[in-house]
């Protein structure tokens, strides 16, 4: 049982750290989500999906953007746990572990307390 648990967590790292790189600035967020970031507008969330920053002003095109982005992010997390026999949840917080590692100086991020810190 341990072994196969080992294997599966195994697994879920590699299909976290490809799914990372799938959703790099270039491919899976539009400019205005990566300016809206880059000012800690908008940051990546310990549960795998963007959120906007507590108290930002946020225009409705970037709200938009954002619950696209995500949807199309729980899609890929609900194939990786599919194939993988996990939870959606266990998925997108080891993508999640990827994305906010891979934040960049002055971005924002919300940890797993809940607290947005400027990285």
């Amino acid at each position: 049982m341990e072994n196969s648990m080992r294997k599966i967590l195994m697994s879920l790292v590699a299909a976290g750290t490809a799914l990372a790189a799938t959703m790099s600035p270039v491919s899976a967020a539009s400019a205005l989500v990566e300016n809206a970031k880059n000012r800690c507008i908008v940051g990546e969330q310990a549960d795998g999906y963007l959120g906007v920053v507590t108290g930002a002003n946020v225009s409705d095109e970037l709200r938009r953007e954002i619950r696209d982005i995500n949807q199309q992010r729980k899609t890929a997390y609900a194939n990786l746990a599919k194939r993988n026999g996990v939870t959606i949840e266990v998925t997108a917080a080891l993508t999640a572990e990827k994305l906010l590692n891979g934040a960049t100086a002055g971005q924002c991020i919300r940890n797993q307390a809940g607290q947005w810190v400027k990285v």
